[in-house]
Parts: C-alpha cells; structure tokens; sequence
C-alpha cells in the first residue's frame, strides 16, 4: 500500500489517512487522531520538529537497539476499528510482531521506510475501488485519485463502515 495522505472528513473534521493499492484500483481510508493524522502528514511532507514526536522517538529509539520494522501489516476490521501489526526484525534477524494502532503503525513505517501491507480480508471488506479512466495521463492520475476521493468522502460516515 501507498499513503496517498491526510484529509479531513466533512462535516466531522474527522482526519482520515488515504492508502493505496500499489498494484490496484482499491483505496483504503482509516480514521485517525488529529496527532497522529499530523504526525504521518509530517513524515509525508518530511517535516522535522525541533524536537522528536513520538514516532520519530520509537524509530531513534528502535535504530539505537539495532532493530528495524521490516513490515506494517493491516490485518482486519473489527466492530469499525481497524487493526495492524508492527513486524520488527533485530540484529540477529529475529522477527517480533507487536499489535498497533494503524495510525501509529503507519507513521512509524513511513520514517523507516518499511513497506505497509494490508490484507485482502481487509481489502475486501473496507477497500473503496476507485478505477482510474484509460488513457488519463499519468503526472495527473494522483491528483485525480485524490479529488474522487474527496467527492467520495462528501457521501459517506465513519458510522458506513461498521457491521
């Protein structure tokens, strides 16, 4: 998956953090916290605060034990909350996998450039199919993506995606 980015939901002023298929036609939209909707538009936009956030914290704090995230991984929706795993690798190329937040996942894999994976569970179920037009040109293919995004999003609620 690809992070498209941060957009806020109307009239709820809700963040929303937009993945990509990058092989696809399906996109996938997570509601997020207003911090963490800043901080993985910060990571995009490669912001750097005069101090550490909280993510960039985990990653200092995670290079510093000579360990890596390999991999995020969105594996399901469950009651309207979304659910993923960190997939880290030590010195020794141990694998620990530690349940996390999508949002704090996704911003943690886009400071260590770790690939983010979603399940085709969870595609099936919460991806919106988007199909781009034949022959659009592709420098403007993102621009366009996004605005039928957003007209996409001026139709629906959080409330759409439960049960």
């Amino acid at each position: 998956m690809e992070v498209v980015g941060v957009r806020i939901e109307m009239p709820s002023n809700q963040p929303i953090v937009l993945l990509k298929e990058i092989d696809g036609s399906r996109f996938l939209p997570i509601w997020v916290g207003a911090v963490e909707a800043t901080s993985i538009a910060f990571a995009q936009q490669a912001v750097e605060p005069p101090r550490p956030l909280t993510h960039d914290l985990i990653s200092l704090i995670l290079s510093s034990l000579d360990s890596t995230v390999s991999a995020v991984h969105l594996t399901h929706l469950q009651e309207g909350v979304f659910y993923s795993n960190l997939v880290l690798t030590d010195a020794q190329s141990n694998e620990k996998i530690i349940s996390a937040r999508p949002s704090d996942a996704i911003a943690i894999a886009l400071r260590t450039d770790a690939g983010i994976f979603a399940s085709k569970q969870l595609l099936d179920e919460a991806g919106i199919e988007i199909p781009s037009g034949e022959g659009d040109d592709p420098s403007s293919q993102s621009n366009e993506e996004v605005e039928r995004f957003r007209e996409f999003l001026d139709q629906i609620n959080p409330e759409d995606f439960l049960g």
